[in-house]
């Protein structure tokens, strides 16, 4: 046996953990949109989609641009602009061209956002206080988890600074 052989298995056990943990936060991110759907359509909110519905919930009380929604968090994906449109053309955004730069545009919610905001908001407090009562996850749970998180994101975004 190869002296070596402990520190393969170690690296091969160390990416089939951070393999899983991918795989863990694709399904939960989609997961939590199926949960927002099914929110919705127990309420009858049939005109939003999950992506956008969670969208608003993260402008909340902001008023941004659409190159801000992707700097500060609040969007992930890669369409932002035919969901802000459409958001607008719904009457769930407000939107207004900026006075120092034309070319930008500025959107904020409008009470139907707000409302659509609220929900949501509901929604996760709901999860929050159930993931707690159950025991399936404590205050010192989250706080690793999102520590953890956070130090990947970190790492993340580090290797793409360093790529460019």
């Amino acid at each position: 046996m190869s002296m070596h052989a402990p520190l393969a298995t170690t690296r091969s056990a160390f990416l089939s953990g951070y393999l899983e943990s991918l795989s863990l936060v694709e399904r939960l991110h989609r997961l939590l949109l199926d949960v927002i759907k099914d929110e919705f359509e127990r309420l009858g909110i049939l005109d939003i989609n999950a992506v956008q519905a969670l969208l608003l919930f993260n402008i909340g009380e902001h008023e941004v641009t659409a190159g801000e929604l992707k700097t500060r968090g609040y969007y992930q994906g890669s369409n932002v602009s035919y969901n802000l449109k459409k958001l607008v053309e719904m009457g769930y955004m407000h939107h207004q061209r900026c006075e120092i730069d034309r070319r930008s545009v500025r959107v904020r919610l409008t009470e139907k956002g707000r409302h659509v905001r609220e929900v949501v908001g509901a929604l996760f407090a709901r999860h929050a206080d159930g993931l707690e009562r159950h025991g399936v996850l404590g205050a010192d749970g989250i706080d690793r988890v999102n520590h953890s998180l956070k130090r990947v994101e970190r790492y993340w975004t580090d290797q793409i600074r360093y790529i460019y």
